[in-house]
């Protein structure tokens, strides 16, 4: 017997009820079918696709090889077979990629999503405890994607902070494989290409013209219905469910007492003939009306269809498909593409058995050749071999031997994910991130980038997306972790720009906000813990505030803030006025206790600038009348030297300040009672007016975003907007006033210039 010519090909579907065997050739005009051979099992050597008797499969396999030989007069040595789509695992699963910024989307970005989305499909079949196979991933296809929470279609070339995808992804179990290869090769016979049944059917029943269509196919068996979808020219899922055609005979087995055989020979008259006669098993001869088989399965049918739709619209991404093709024998039951019709809310007509119709490309070479959907899949089986041959490739990964099911788009890192690697060894990773409060609001602080995997392919540095060879050598070394995050209190914003004011003796000292951590006052070189609660302070003591300054105060003479005698441990809050007496600066224990001041020269900054022109005198401290003109000097430098005005303006500042005090001594200082306020304004003002004999001058400014007109002064402060505009300084509520001039904080006593703006308005308190 001859070899068979190379350009022909052999192709088995075996499947639960038989094994059907085409050959043939494919050339310009089409596919040539020379011959065909089906066989049925002689047991239940399969069950459910999947082979529990290899002998008695291999023997099924080694009869139908033999009597295409015959047929055509040559030996088959290789066979091309496809795996049920009924063995595979699907695995749906929703995955996100968040930027530490607003990015641009870029292609990279999509292919990381994706096998962030692999890897964590392969953990969740690895979690089921009923998965007792290694699985190979044969292909994954993104269902729905989302661009910083909101549904999109495409996100490349998007600017998002987050990016997230729906991933249905598709596992084949490697002990099938094996099942398979064993069975064909105990028949005599080497597999020369290996697909899946739904590719195979898909490959025939829907021509790639149509799959830019959003079409199912079914793929009704004896055990369960293989589904698989296409949309915009690809293959985009797969799916199972466990109903087919055997249900519906063994329905009929029990009803009219015939053996599963008979009950099959029935159920496919029934559909074809508008009777049907058979013997029970006690011998006695009926004949029925189909309708009353179609009757009979009718439940049965429903609960199918029902199934393949809900399953169907759940791989579409939760919507029906256009329109679906059914092949296979189970599938050409009467009503069942109805009743699919139904369930998919779509017209009858789109759902429709395919068979010779679908065939116009397939030539048959003899006449007694079958035309019908059972011969789809085997058909389909011989021109998957043309399209894409040796599905499985043989690579050499970190020293060890590994075999991957080849989809054509393998890369290394497909071979590392079939190794069993974490995304996290491939991609660098980012040290431990610190969670932390500031104020009230949530923040955290990133880790360190790690470095990335390095990859070699045959010696040669390559990228993780590098497609993989035949026989190669893949090496991985793992990335690594960046070290984790550090920051002190003086790194935060928060730190280095919040800032709170005192005046000091009338001179406006500016100085950083304290900061307390867990309730406890901190330096800036602390450094920030996970779980943090951090909080800016609002106020100073008299003694920190001489600290910051670097100035010894003169215990024996008071301490007034905002007039108001006080000691060192007073709280002092923004725009609070202190009065003082000092005993020198940056002042430092003599021999016997005695108090040195050191030149002033050595005073700080914000000292010296009081008066540039004050004398600088060195103290004897034994000399009493020496400290007492020394005391004189610091009097005179602490003196207000500026006009009548700005005196005014300290007075109006510490009354009010005092007010405030008075009307809220148990209260946050920022809550103020207007009514004890306006009483102290009204009787300043009036006594400031008293003493001013000037020419009235209008002034134009907008408060509250509205131009007003001032008259009657020839000078005006802040207080003096109430006697223009209508806002109730008794309607506190527990709510403080704001009062700013072009947009910054002021008193009540701030001179007003032409063209201000001025806001005023109510704050409720934190």
């Amino acid at each position: 017997m001859a070899t068979i010519d190379k350009d022909y090909v052999f192709g088995l579907d075996i499947g639960t009820r038989n094994v059907v065997g085409t050959v043939g050739y494919n050339d310009d005009e089409g596919f040539h079918v020379i011959a065909q051979y089906s066989e049925e099992h002689d047991s239940r050597a399969m069950i459910d696709g999947q082979i529990h008797d290899i002998n008695r499969v291999s023997k099924t396999i080694e009869n139908v090889k033999k009597s295409l030989e015959d047929k055509i007069k040559m030996e088959l040595t290789e066979v091309c077979i496809a795996a049920a789509g009924r063995v595979l695992r699907t695995i749906t699963t929703r995955v996100a990629i968040d930027y530490d910024e607003e990015t641009v989307v870029s292609g990279e970005d999509l292919h990381t999503l994706d096998l962030i989305g692999v890897d964590q499909a392969q953990k969740i079949l690895k979690e089921n405890e009923e998965e007792k196979f290694k699985f190979y991933c044969v292909g994954y296809s993104v269902m729905k994607y989302y661009l910083n929470g909101e549904l999109f279609t495409s996100l490349e070339g998007h600017k998002a902070n987050k990016i997230e995808e729906v991933i249905i992804v598709t596992f084949l179990p490697e002990d099938v494989v094996d099942g398979l290869y064993s069975a064909v090769e105990k028949a005599g016979l080497k597999v020369a290409n290996l697909t899946l049944e739904p590719i195979a059917a898909i490959n025939v029943a829907i021509p790639e013209s149509f799959r830019m269509l959003n079409i199912a196919l079914v793929d009704v068996g004896a055990g369960t219905s293989d589904i698989c979808i296409t949309r915009d020219g690809s293959i985009i899922a797969y799916g199972m469910i466990p109903y087919a055609g055997d249900e519906l005979t063994e329905a009929i087995v029990h009803e009219y007492l015939v053996d599963f055989a008979t009950a099959e020979v029935i159920k496919k008259t029934s559909s074809e003939e508008k009777e049907v006669t058979f013997d029970d098993i006690m011998g006695l001869s009926h004949t029925i009306p189909s309708k009353d088989v179609w009757k009979l399965v009718e439940p049965i049918e429903q609960k199918m269809a029902n199934a393949v739709a809900e399953k169907i619209i759940e791989l579409n991404g939760d919507k029906a498909v256009s329109a679906a093709f059914v092949v296979g024998g189970g599938g050409r039951v009467h009503g069942f593409t109805d009743a699919l019709a139904k369930k998919l809310d779509i017209v009858k007509e789109r759902v429709a058995i395919r068979g010779e119709e679908v065939m116009k490309n397939i030539i048959f070479e003899s006449n007694d050749l079958t035309k019908d959907s059972l011969i789809v899949t085997p058909i389909g089986i011989c021109l998957n071999y043309y399209e894409q041959k040796n599905n499985f490739i043989m690579i050499h990964f970190n020293d060890e031997m590994m075999k991957l099911y080849d989809n054509g788009h393998l890369t290394v890192v497909d071979a590392a994910m079939q190794a069993g690697w974490d995304t996290d060894e491939l991609f660098p990773r980012r040290g431990k991130e610190i969670h932390y409060t500031i104020n009230g609001t949530a923040k955290m602080i990133r880790g360190e980038e790690g470095e990335s995997a390095v990859v070699k392919m045959n010696d040669s540095i390559v990228g993780l997306n590098t497609p993989l060879e035949p026989n190669c050598y893949i090496t991985i070394e793992a990335s690594t972790e960046g070290g984790k995050a550090n920051c002190t209190i003086e790194q935060l914003e928060e730190f280095t720009s919040s800032t709170i004011d005192f005046f000091v003796s009338g001179n406006k000292i500016t100085c950083p906000k304290f900061v307390e951590v867990n309730g406890s006052l901190e330096p800036g070189s602390y450094e920030i813990k996970e779980g943090d609660v951090i909080e800016t302070r609002s106020f100073y003591t008299v003694g920190q505030i001489a600290e910051f300054m670097d100035v010894e105060i003169d215990d024996n003479h008071s301490i007034l803030v905002n007039g108001r005698e006080s000691d060192k441990n007073t709280l002092v809050y923004e725009n609070f006025d202190v009065d003082w007496t000092l005993t020198g600066y940056g002042a430092t224990e003599g021999e016997g206790g005695d108090t040195i001041v050191g030149n002033m020269s050595e005073a700080p900054e914000e000292v010296k600038n009081r008066n540039d022109s004050a004398e600088v005198i060195d103290v004897d401290s034994n000399n009493e009348d020496s400290i007492d003109e020394y005391d004189e000097t610091v009097d005179e430098l602490a003196e207000d030297d500026d006009s009548q005005e700005d005196t005014k303006k300290e007075e109006l500042n510490k009354a009010i300040a005092e007010a405030i005090e008075d009307a809220n001594s148990d209260e946050d200082p920022l809550e103020i009672k207007s009514s004890e306020i306006d009483s102290v304004v009204d009787e300043i003002i009036e006594d400031a007016s008293s003493n001013v004999n000037e020419i009235p001058i209008p002034l134009n400014v907008i408060i509250n975003k509205e131009p007003v007109t001032l008259t009657g002064k020839s000078k005006y402060v802040f207080v003096d907007i109430f006697d223009f505009i209508d806002f109730d300084t008794r309607d506190s509520r527990g709510r403080a006033i704001v009062t700013l001039i072009n947009g910054e904080r002021c008193g009540y006593s701030d001179r007003l210039k032409a063209g201000d703006k001025i806001d005023i308005y109510w704050q409720e308190l934190k």
